[in-house]
C-alpha cells in the first residue's frame, strides 16, 4: 500500500480502478491513536444500495514511513476490530495479537493489490489530475 501512496503524492484521497477489481479508495483520516497521521484504505462493495466495506484498514503512518494497522473493518461480515482501547479508569491496553494478525493481512492484501494491478493503475492514475476530497 506505501507504493500506491508513494506513487500518488499522499493526495487527502484517491479511488484507483483495476479492471476486475472493486474500486480502492484511500484517504487521509487526521491522526491514529498516537496521534500519527493516519489513512483509511478500502475496497467498498455495494448491497442492497449501502456502501459496503470489505474490508477497510486504517493505519498510522510514522515519521519514517511505516505503516502500522490500527483498525479493520468488513461489513459483509460484521467484523470490527481496533488494536487499541481504553479502559474504563482512562488506560490505554493494545491487543498485541490482534496487531500482529492484523500487520500480517496487511502484507497479504498488499500483495494482492500488487498482483491485481493497483500498482500499475495508479501509476497511471499519476499522470492525470486528481480529484481530491474538500
Amino acid at each position: 500500500m506505501h507504493h500506491i501512496l508513494n506513487i500518488l503524492g499522499q493526495p487527502a484521497h484517491a479511488r484507483i480502478e483495476a479492471p476486475g477489481f472493486m474500486p480502492l479508495s484511500i484517504e487521509k483520516i487526521g491522526n491514529g491513536p498516537h496521534n500519527l497521521p493516519a489513512i483509511s484504505v478500502c475496497h467498498y462493495g455495494e448491497q442492497n444500495g449501502d456502501l459496503m466495506r470489505d474490508p477497510e484498514m486504517c493505519f498510522e503512518i510514522t515519521p519514517d514511513g511505516k505503516f502500522h494497522p490500527y483498525y479493520f473493518r468488513n461489513d459483509y461480515t460484521g467484523t470490527e476490530q481496533e488494536v487499541y482501547f481504553r479502559t474504563e479508569d482512562g488506560r490505554e491496553m493494545i491487543r498485541p495479537r490482534l496487531k500482529r494478525e492484523l500487520s500480517s493481512f496487511a502484507r497479504h492484501w498488499s500483495a494482492n493489490l500488487r498482483e491485481q494491478g493497483f500498482i500499475k493503475a495508479a501509476r497511471l492514475q499519476a499522470c492525470q489530475p486528481l480529484t481530491l476530497a474538500a
